[in-house]
């Protein structure tokens, strides 16, 4: 069975080009060869997410770094939780803080995107069942940490909070990338792939051990230390060496016109997870400043 990491390195990217969806190819820095053999500029293309997954499965931790950030213990296996397909998001779009709530944070992650039919496949094995890889924004809106009980389904599943793009890239050994996190052109967060606790291929066997995964779908792989909020008009930028770079602006939109439900909240968990160890690091400060509090 073919290994989805042996070259040469492939990329599909899917746009909207004048009214129709296309599959694409990109054949030089700016150009896009459309199927029937004509150039055109990457400019002249909106981006549609490069999948389209019957499901979006997320792994909660799975770098050392942000283990560590959070003072938390080893991990012994992997939990995960959904993304609503409304979730996705392409390359050049908008993510959208809704009005009232600040902790819109970024996370920069690896996608693997299935190829095939999955279903108790051994590690080993995995890799000859993904399409490819691409680079993805699992992001969150932590003004709703206090509610869903760790569903994570406000958090991270609000319509837009999954941008992923440009493409699907095949040939790549991915294990050698390096993941990068740009906020308004500063690198916000770095790491090698291979720092993962738990790899692509045990993620892939564990999940489908009783879970079918089907083409398309996603499972992002975690993201490490130093997940911080973004403000409206920053622009964040998601690398992955040898893959990719998602290109994403941070929008307002309005607060929701019912006040039915939980509401967002400026709560202790919220700050916490929010602003990792600058939360920490700010408590320690009130602390040692006023013994008494």
């Amino acid at each position: 069975m073919s290994n989805v990491l042996e070259g040469p390195r492939q990329e599909w990217r899917r746009v909207l080009y004048q009214g129709q969806e296309q599959w694409v190819k990109p054949n030089d820095i700016n150009g896009l060869l459309l199927p029937d053999g004509r150039e055109i500029s990457d400019e002249e293309v909106d981006y549609l997410p490069p999948c389209n997954p019957t499901k979006i499965i997320c792994v909660h931790l799975n770098y050392d770094s942000r283990r560590l950030e959070f003072n938390m213990s080893e991990l012994v296996t992997p939990t995960y939780f959904h993304k609503p397909t409304t979730a996705l998001n392409s390359h050049r779009g908008t993510i959208l803080r809704p009005e009232g709530c600040k902790y819109l944070n970024y996370e920069g992650e690896l996608a693997v995107v299935i190829g095939k039919p999955m279903r108790n496949i051994p590690p080993e094995e995995t890799w000859g069942y993904i399409a490819g890889f691409s680079p993805a924004n699992d992001v969150g809106l932590h003004d709703f940490r206090d509610t869903d009980a760790g569903s994570m389904l406000r958090v991270k599943g609000m319509d837009g909070f999954c941008p992923i793009g440009p493409g699907i890239v095949s040939g790549v050994n991915v294990i050698e990338s390096v993941l990068r996190t740009y906020l308004d052109g500063e690198v916000v967060q770095e790491a090698f792939i291979s720092e993962m606790v738990f790899g692509i291929d045990y993620l892939l066997a564990d999940l489908c051990r009783y879970i079918t995964l089907l083409p398309g779908d996603v499972v992002l792989t975690g993201t490490p230390a130093h997940s911080r909020p973004m403000e409206p008009g920053s622009v964040v930028e998601v690398e992955i060496t040898g893959i990719g770079r998602l290109v994403n602006t941070v929008g307002s939109a309005p607060k929701a016109s019912t006040e039915i439900g939980h509401q967002p909240m400026d709560s202790k968990q919220a700050r916490a997870v929010s602003l990792g160890s600058d939360y920490i690091r700010e408590k320690e400060k009130e602390r040692r400043s006023d013994p008494q509090a």
